[in-house]
């Protein structure tokens, strides 16, 4: 008898299959990477397994980065297995060539990435032929074991779901090929001058820096104004209240900074004030009654979003906490989604939810809960359970099971998705909302009277609702209102009474530019991008996609930091040099498709109709092959020597001739002194790869010299730390730009110039016993340079601050030389996969220096070659050494040559064999 195979997209999704299958189809064994019974075998992905990729034909490596072979668009694409997860992997393909498995059902998440998901697996277990077997889909947004059982009832068919396919992979090869091309040609154009200046672009993560960008150009361009506004306090008998002058024929204009109660004199503020001031006023207002809902369920960006606002939490950390509460806790729904309503068939689960709440020991949630039930606050609303709005998961709740062993970060978040799943589920806050208009009329001699109008608004709680589960905190936000602002409480005003103007004062102010993105306020740009386009379809097709997806927003935030086109200062996000320099070079090749959002509408439109059979995949592919063509075309046949920009004049002279030194798109260069010629003198605005800020050239020509600095890579790509002298050079009779690693005992022993350790040692060397300090970009043993008690060096112990990218903390280094090793250390990153490692530093007596220690692997070698395992490992460690033990100079050698480049790589490439695959 044969059985089917159903692939889930996640472990959990395929348990809850398991679970609402076992009425109906029997009892299942539990094996390791599945589960099994006479009629059904159930797996599970864990994300994407497979990835496509150029065949090897068509790959160009980093090196060889040039016009000469772009663009690169194959005619088909391969597959390969995700690195963290070919286990995984394996363990599904094995099941789906089983003998035994006639047919497939595809479980994956309900949408295009589920699709896609599925797909990928399926023709990577097929190999060189299709796998033949029959497939069905299983379309879920409910998890209930009941809506579970009625979609295999209602399985689809492979051919419906045809053009979901096609506009899956579509998206997918089209992502590809705009971010490669992409990236290989401005990388291209960019290191035209030599050098490797690494310049990445991508259909999401550009538009979002253009964003983050033009907005830094606004604050840039803003010239703040002064304006007036004339406060007032009246006295009635009950007391005194304030008020804010206005026009009542003002309308909004051109000038976006205008305002109803701004004033752009001082002398008509002045005289508004002198007019009013202790004349009486007739009082009119208008009262009702208000109501506000509590906030929806959460949706990853909008959890994101409230927790950088609240806690300072990056979007990466947050979505951390959350795949951590979900996977290992099992304390809330699964996070990627989009969705902020729940299915209409949960109501059951929710109430359950409640009663686990109510009977849990958390103090500060259970009595919210207790109340929602006791008073039927949980029953069906529209508003909470719609199936149309739920996506491929639905809103982001805590699920049955009461979490134990939390911390702090974790149950700050845990709180925050509690707190708002029970609110959702309570009366509406009600409030009175008061608008007073207090009117004095003012009549000067021999003319007509001047009318003045002061509005007080203010805003009292009658019923708090839900804002009783966020307790006194989401009171004072209602009712702390700034003075003449809504929120504060007013004292009652009789029908008819005159009132006086006690105090009436003018008030300057300024106008202030838009305030840069925080984390949060970014993911609201990024989920609301398509709202800003102007074309209606194309806002339609965006509307629910923005630029990326819930699950990716974070992972293109990180990225566009890692690779230095932003920075975090505090919860601010500024756009670094880099950025402004790739947004120039965009819009002067005319390619600025890249940075627009309009990209993401116009794929997203042309999708749909995929999906529903109006547009072919070939004729979508043919267009996205035509615009990857045009964009390196631009990029190759640019002539000019400059972009045009607004480019700055430096304020330190030219170290030549003391001339004025200007910036345009390449370089910081001298345009002479007084009328004179230039001199020449002039240095690259990115060397190496890394963009210099306007400070970081105003220091460099002022000093002399800046640094160490981060962020430099070589020709081949590898990333590399130095400073940054400029130094006169006899040959051209001019001053250069020149990389300075800092070798401390080499420029100490040429300089004959003595070293002072002022700190106290971090311990014994492991050489000779003496005192180990930290010096310029290493920590170094005190007779490894000349010092007042032993002027010529005589020991060679040196290890690197910084090493593949990992820094060694002081703390460490105290460790490594008390006790021989350091804590397991996890930013490494590998010279030749580029892939972070993890890996403890210790002291190899053996060979005289710092080595790498790995933990052991998970995976046990073959009985076979374990003797060949065993050997693969120590000249692992070896190489690894080498590069461990003076990491900086090897980094030297990188920058400096190409050479050495092999050598380096040749022994990671010993080091990095491949654990073997685990037995069956």
């Amino acid at each position: 008898m044969t059985k089917t195979l159903v692939i889930a997209e996640k472990p959990s999704v395929a348990q809850d299959i398991v679970r609402a299958l076992t009425p109906v189809a029997g009892k299942f064994d539990k094996h390791e990477d599945h589960f099994e019974n006479e009629r059904y075998v159930v797996t599970s992905a864990v994300g994407h397994l497979v990835e496509i990729q150029a065949p090897e034909q068509f790959e160009v490596k980093r090196g060889k980065w040039s016009f000469a072979h772009l663009p690169v668009i194959p005619p088909y694409f391969d597959l390969k297995p995700v690195d963290k997860t070919k286990g995984r992997l394996n363990a599904v393909v094995k099941q789906a060539r089983r003998r035994d498995v006639g047919a497939l059902i595809n479980a994956c998440d309900a949408g295009r990435e589920g699709e896609l998901i599925f797909r990928l697996i399926e023709q990577y277990a097929g190999g060189d032929k299709p796998l033949g077997k029959p497939v069905e889909r299983l379309w879920l947004q409910s998890m209930t074991p009941q809506a579970i059982r009625d979609g295999f009832a209602a399985l689809r068919p492979e051919q419906q779901m045809q053009g979901l396919a096609s506009a899956a992979r579509s998206r997918s090869e089209a992502d590809w090929l705009v971010g490669i091309n992409g990236t290989r040609a401005m990388t291209a154009f960019n290191s035209r001058d030599g050098g490797f200046f690494l310049t990445t672009v991508g259909r999401v993560q550009t538009p979002t820096l253009s964003l983050v960008v033009e907005r830094e150009e606004k604050i840039r361009q803003f010239v703040s104004r002064d304006y007036w506004e004339v406060h007032a306090l009246f006295g009635a008998a009950a007391g005194p209240y304030p008020g804010k002058w206005f026009n009542p024929q003002w309308k909004k204009s051109d000038d976006a900074e205008a305002r109803a109660e701004r004033l752009w004199s001082v002398a008509e503020a002045q005289a508004i004030a002198q007019a009013v001031r202790d004349q009486p006023a007739s009082v009119s207002e208008e009262s009702k009654p208000s109501t506000q809902a509590a906030p929806p369920l959460f949706d990853l960006t909008s959890l994101q979003r409230e927790a950088n606002g609240k806690f300072g939490f990056s979007a990466k950390t947050t979505l951390a906490l959350a795949q951590s509460l979900y996977e290992r806790h099992k304390a809330l729904t699964y996070p990627r989604t989009d969705s902020r309503a729940l299915p209409e068939d949960y109501l059951p689960v929710a109430r359950q939810t409640f009663e686990m709440l109510a009977g849990s020991a958390m103090r500060h949630l259970a009595p919210h809960a207790l109340t929602a039930l006791n008073n039927g606050y949980v029953r069906m609303s529209r508003r909470i359970f719609d199936s149309s709005k739920v996506s491929d998961h639905f809103a982001i709740i805590p699920t049955l099971q009461a979490p134990g062993g939390l911390n702090d970060a974790e149950q700050r978040l845990y709180d925050l998705v509690v707190r708002r799943f029970i609110a959702v589920f309570f009366p509406n806050a009600e409030y009175t909302v008061t608008t007073r208009i207090s009117t004095v009329s003012v009549a000067p001699s021999g003319g007509a009277a001047a009318v003045h109008r002061f509005k007080t608004e203010g805003k009292v709680l009658v019923k708090t609702g839900w804002l009783a589960v966020y307790g006194k905190e989401a009171a004072d936000e209602v009712e702390g209102g700034k003075e003449g602002d809504k929120g504060q409480n007013l004292v009652p005003v009789q029908p008819g009474e005159r009132v006086l103007t006690l105090q009436a004062d003018p008030r300057g102010f300024k106008t202030k530019p838009p305030a840069r993105y925080s984390e949060a306020t970014l993911l609201g740009a990024m989920e609301s991008a398509g709202k800003q386009l102007d074309d209606d379809e194309l806002r339609e097709a965006m509307q629910a996609k923005g630029l990326g997806t819930p699950a990716t927003r974070a992972a293109i935030i990180e990225g566009l930091l890692t690779e230095k086109y932003m920075l975090r200062e505090g919860r601010e996000i500024i756009p670094t040099a880099k950025a402004f320099q790739l947004m120039l070079l965009l819009r002067g090749l005319q390619v600025e498709e890249l940075c627009r959002a309009d990209l993401t509408g116009e794929w997203e439109f042309k999708l749909a109709q995929m999906e529903k059979g109006q547009l072919s995949r070939a004729a979508f592919m043919a267009d996205i092959a035509a615009m990857t063509e045009r964009m390196v075309t631009k990029a190759r046949e640019y002539d000019r020597d400059t972009i045009p920009g607004d480019y700055a004049t430096l304020q330190a002279p030219c170290p030549n001739c003391a001339g004025v030194v200007k910036e345009n798109y390449r370089r910081y260069a001298c345009a002479g002194k007084d009328g004179a010629s230039p001199c020449g003198f002039s240095f690259g605005k990115s060397p190496a790869g890394r963009t210099f800020e306007t400070a970081e050239a105003e220091t460099l020509l002022r000093e002399r010299k800046i640094g160490p600095l981060e962020g430099f890579r070589s020709k081949a790509g590898w990333p590399f730390s130095s400073e940054i002298v400029i130094r006169y050079d006899e040959q051209t009779h001019n001053y250069k730009l020149e990389f300075d690693f800092g070798d401390d005992r080499k420029n100490a022993e040429e300089s004959g110039a003595l070293v002072e350790f002022k700190d106290a040692a971090l311990g014994p060397c492991p050489l000779c016993g003496a005192g180990v300090h930290e010096h310029g970009n290493n920590y170094l043993c005190s007779k490894c340079v000349p010092t007042a008690a032993q002027p010529a060096p005589s020991c060679s112990f040196k290890s690197g601050r910084v090493i593949l990218q990992q820094p060694v903390e002081r703390e460490q280094m105290q460790k490594l030389l008390a006790t021989g090793k350091t804590d397991l250390l996890d930013k490494f990153v590998s010279m030749r996969t580029r892939r972070a490692f993890k890996a403890h530093l210790v002291w190899d007596p053996a060979a005289g220096k710092v080595n790498f220690e790995f933990a052991p692997s998970k995976f046990p070698p073959r009985q076979p070659v374990a003797a060949a395992a065993k050997t693969s490992a120590h000249v692992g460690h070896a190489g690894h050494a080498g590069r461990a033990g003076s990491a900086l100079k090897a980094d030297r050698a990188v920058a400096a040559k190409k050479a050495p480049v092999k050598r380096v790589a040749a022994k990671v490439k010993t080091a990095a064999a491949k654990p073997p695959r685990k037995a069956a």
